[in-house]
């Protein structure tokens, strides 16, 4: 009996082991590639952008960027704390996406979780930041856990017109997403610059990858897309700040949306709102922030200020809800922009994920998120 119990532990333990590595083997691919080692041609480019300096892309706006480099004094003791509250106390109502058309001349948006949307303007589709893997990491062994499933698989979804990215962090860029969208559609990934060559490296081919530097635009499938400013950083390794970040703008003939990625408040707002807006949509971060980086993601009221500067009609937050990526209370940065929403006469809407809303008929806040705290 010892010696079969003793085989038994043995085989667990090898298929464990194997498991692991199986697991881990996606790591190399999953760090992305150094830009500037990727060709001379976007090596080129980087070199002649106005964000990149000393070896790496900055924030160009005058404000300073505060980052994290030590942990705070106390962080484990927080970290400890009120963990209950960093996630929904039951599960997540989800909504079966629609299947109809998108409408003609109008703007509607499905928000997946997350960042994770589909915005469909004047007939397009377009998928901002798409993340279907169960946690934003290099290793699915390790990292943040999903709070809710994605409502749709990615094999279901419409063929979309565009695919756009903000930045390479693994809540925004997942390698088995793209991969996955690589196979199953046809549409362009617009990136900001020096993006393309993780594309590369994961499978995407050259002529499927558009990338731009701030203020760059390109024509996709009869919309106008701009890469425009966030106040940011990027990597997906040690190494920070080889790859630009950024926001987007999308212009239709008449119909506009703004997607801020992952962004700090900055004064750019209202330039990017004077020279681009007004918005029928404004996609607004409002999770993950903390005291310990101030400057590289907004609070909930931040984003009310934001989307005021450039011109918003309806603001749909995003970066929240899916993954706990920061101390405070899971449900704390929807109730905050619901009470500044209010304070200020701005219109939000807070739909569960796998919801359409209509920019131009959204329903009345309904507070589904109020019983899961």
């Amino acid at each position: 009996m010892t010696g079969m119990r003793t085989a038994r532990r043995i085989l667990v333990g090898g298929a464990a082991l194997a498991a692991a590595g199986w697991a881990l083997r996606e790591v190399p691919a999953e760090l992305g590639v150094r830009p500037l080692e990727s060709g001379p041609d976007r090596a080129a480019r980087i070199r002649r952008s106005p964000q990149f300096r000393d070896g790496s892309f900055v924030n160009t706006m005058p404000e300073q960027t505060t980052m994290m480099t030590t942990p705070p004094v106390g962080l484990l003791g927080e970290l400890a704390k009120e963990r209950e509250q960093r996630r929904p106390a039951g599960l997540i109502p989800l909504r079966v996406p629609p299947a109809d058309p998108p409408p003609a001349d109008g703007v509607r948006a499905i928000w997946y979780g997350h960042a994770s949307t589909l915005v469909e303007i004047e007939g397009k589709r377009v998928l901002f930041d798409p993340v279907w893997s169960r946690r934003p990491s290099p290793s699915q062994l390790v990292g943040p856990k999903r709070h809710h499933p994605v409502p749709v698989e990615l094999g279901e979804l419409p063929q979309v017109d565009a695919i756009a990215i903000s930045h390479d962090h693994y809540d925004h860029l997942d390698l088995a997403t793209v991969r996955s969208l690589t196979r199953t559609q046809k549409a362009p990934f617009l990136v900001p610059l020096g993006i393309g060559a993780h594309l590369e490296r994961w499978g995407v081919p050259a002529y499927r990858i558009i990338e731009l530097d701030w203020d760059e635009e390109a024509q996709v499938g009869g919309l106008r897309f701009v890469a425009t400013a966030a106040r940011h950083f990027s990597g997906r390794s040690l190494t920070r700040n080889d790859t630009l970040w950024g926001s987007w703008v999308v212009a239709g003939r008449s119909r506009r949306v703004f997607y801020a990625g992952d962004s700090g408040y900055f004064e750019g707002y209202r330039g990017i709102g004077s020279a681009h807006g007004p918005f029928d949509l404004t996609l607004m971060p409002i999770g993950a922030y903390s005291p310990a980086w101030p400057d590289i993601h907004m609070n909930p009221e931040e984003a009310v200020n934001a989307h005021l500067d450039l011109g918003g009609k309806l603001l749909l937050p995003v970066h929240w809800a899916t993954f706990t990526l920061a101390l405070h209370p899971w449900a704390e940065p929807v109730e905050r922009l619901w009470r500044e929403a209010k304070a200020r006469d701005v219109k939000i809407a807070v739909p569960r994920p796998g919801e359409a809303v209509d920019a131009s008929a959204a329903p009345a806040v309904e507070g589904w998120w109020e019983m899961l705290h």
